[in-house]
């Protein structure tokens, strides 16, 4: 059985509550009001409840054409239905246009007015879940959703949050796996386009012919394959921004037609002869160090300066090494979720590995690594050291092999640690054969580096 709530609006007191009673009786809990400022008073209390409005469209104190948009502005995830006492063709068609779900006339049958009910509630239904999904997508692609406060990222996040809420073409420099998607998505929350599309294209994704019909769409017989008229994404993201990673890996004839898009928003499909305007803000990124790219000739010049009216630099994982421990417990408890498991626990020990490491590969492989050791760590055990991939642990030891001041270099302290870090090297950390090496007892190896904070 239906349920959900109606407004149910129309001034004659017999037909409206014989419309209710029967709406009420297939389950749908229905609310009334005889005029429109008392139907637009109620749908304002209970926007978020009405699913469908259902409107006469002569009222006493106004018409139902032009109160359409009232009722959108008040409820926008509502359907509205209008209803009539004579139906005119020119007043249906202006109410479909105008976004009205229907155009019923009074007095029909029953079943038509409860089948044009439940299709709009079914809609209505539809876009509320839809916009809990956006609503929960957008809060995790936000700045304050970004893990981690060092002083590099929050600089980069300043610039970035200044930037966002202006048109203005963003290029965003970093290494891969940095986070610069996580940025483009981030602005385009932050900015008015927000419930407009964010559409993102990686340029080094496809060959050049591919993605110029990706990127600008076809005409039908543009070429052999092409049997529909076809969108592309600057289309598809028209009203939103589009994001397209990897900017330098773009085709010198396809950035001349990128900029044309930058300078007047006016593009042409493959295939057609005639202009089509877009509204896009763009979002660009970039491994690659584009001001060099272009004075070499490799880039256009005239493009670049168009791309870069505000750059804003990802750093690296290894800029920001305090964000290592956030990042980490962040992660494996999004592992830990998608395994069905308690999240990992991780030594004192394992963490500073973590934070040592350079991470050539940024945060992109600092999550590869904590899945491997989400997946491979025995179950009620901590993350060791030794469950850490051998480079982590071998670049650990390297970092903590620091020269010592002059005085403390002969003593035999400083001798016994720096032999001992050279032996793990050599067994790529094999603690095992390491006590063999070195000819004594493993419990003794771990005594020393407890010692030596190895």
């Amino acid at each position: 059985m239906p349920t959900g709530t109606l407004l149910l609006i129309d001034d004659e007191t017999a037909l409206r509550q014989a419309v209710a009673r029967l709406l009420e009786l297939e389950g749908y809990t229905v609310l009334q009001a005889p005029d429109a400022r008392r139907g637009l008073e109620t749908l304002q209390q209970h926007a978020d409840e009405v699913l469908v409005v259902l409107s006469d469209v002569k009222l006493p104190d106004g018409h139902g054409l032009d109160l359409l948009a009232r009722y959108q502005q008040r409820a926008p995830l509502a359907e509205v239905i209008l209803l009539t006492a004579y139906g005119r063709i020119p007043d249906s068609v202006r109410a479909m246009k105008e976004g009205a779900f229907d155009y019923l006339t009074k007095g029909d049958s029953d079943d038509q007015l409860l089948v044009v009910v439940d299709r709009a509630a079914d809609k209505a239904r539809l876009q509320r879940r839809v916009h809990e999904l956006e609503q929960k997508v957008g809060a995790r692609h936000t700045f304050e959703s970004m893990i981690g406060h060092s002083p590099a990222l929050e600089q980069a996040k300043q610039v970035a949050r200044q930037v966002a809420a202006t048109d203005a073409t963003v290029l965003l420099e970093g290494p891969t796996g940095a986070g610069k998607e996580l940025f483009a998505q981030a602005i385009h929350q932050a900015s008015l386009r927000r419930t407009k599309p964010f559409v993102a294209l990686n340029c080094g994704a496809f060959p050049k012919d591919l993605l110029e019909s990706e990127l600008l769409g076809y005409k039908k017989g543009a070429f052999t394959g092409a049997q529909t008229d076809k969108k592309g994404l600057l289309e598809e993201a028209s009203g939103g921004t589009l994001f397209l990673d990897e900017i330098g890996e773009l085709d010198i004839t396809l950035q001349a037609k990128l900029l044309r898009v930058l300078e007047t928003q006016e593009f042409m499909r493959l295939g057609d002869t005639k202009p089509r305007r877009v509204d896009v803000r763009l979002v660009a990124a970039t491994n690659r160090n584009l001001r060099q790219e272009a004075a070499q000739g490799h880039f256009r010049a005239d493009l670049y300066y168009r791309l870069s009216v505000v750059e804003v630099r990802v750093p690296p994982l290894s800029a920001r090494p305090t964000d290592v421990a956030p990042l980490t417990r962040f992660f494996l408890q999004q592992f830990a979720t998608k395994l069905r498991r308690r999240p990992l626990e991780l030594t004192p020990e394992a963490l500073l590995v973590l934070e040592r490491y350079p991470w050539p590969g940024n945060v992109r492989e600092l999550r590869n690594v904590l899945e491997r050791a989400s997946i491979l760590t025995p179950p009620d055990e901590p993350l060791t050291p030794e469950l850490l991939p051998i480079e982590l642990q071998i670049a650990a030891l390297q970092s903590a092999d620091q020269p010592a001041s002059p005085e403390d270099e002969r003593s035999l302290r400083n001798v016994e640690k720096r032999h001992i870090q050279r032996v793990l090297l050599e067994t790529a950390g094999n603690k095992t054969e390491t006590a063999r090496v070195l000819g004594v007892a493993l419990t003794t190896l771990y005594r020393k580096l407890q010692e030596y904070q190895l």
